[in-house]
């Protein structure tokens, strides 16, 4: 099977750590070469120490399970002879405590506008069923309940 790899990058630099007083802002490597900004969000960690323009996890876990939809919904529609002219998802993930007291994004609302051209347009009804579909399909959406396994390394500096 396929294998995904990303690589996370968070230094120091003069901050004192210590002192709880230090900078989460960090960057994520994708093995094609994008490189993406990231932070915690400004809504668990205060500014300064977050930064705004950085895309945070949670925005991050939101947008992917979005874009896996899109993808698969387009797949479907291409299949069915629909031609799609174009896609947007103002996808919303909300944050909320789960039964153990936990923070967690327990909801994430997809809500895709999909625009055919008028010669390769579904029903509602055929709308509906496409997107249940890319649903039922989608990589991610059937993986939140992924097993997470950690496999730490020990390093030492100025010993």
């Amino acid at each position: 099977m396929a294998k995904h790899t990303a690589t996370i990058t968070w230094n120091r630099g003069n901050d004192d750590f210590l002192d709880k007083r230090y900078g989460r802002a960090h960057v994520w490597h994708f093995d094609g070469g994008a490189t993406v900004a990231a932070s915690s969000s400004p809504h668990v960690v205060p500014l300064p120490y977050s930064d705004a323009a950085a895309v945070d996890p949670e925005e991050a876990y939101v947008a992917a399970l979005s874009s896996c939809h899109m993808l698969w919904f387009l797949d479907f529609a291409c299949r069915a002879g629909l031609r799609v002219n174009r896609y947007t998802d103002a996808a919303v993930g909300t944050m909320a405590k789960d039964t153990l007291g936990r923070l967690v994004v327990s909801h994430v609302q997809l809500r895709p506008v999909t625009v055919f051209d008028a010669a390769h347009a579904p029903s509602e009804a055929a709308l509906t069923q496409l997107h249940h579909q890319a649903h039922a399909a989608c990589f991610l959406a059937n993986s939140v309940k992924t097993q997470i396994d950690c496999a730490p390394v020990l390093e030492v500096e100025g010993s």
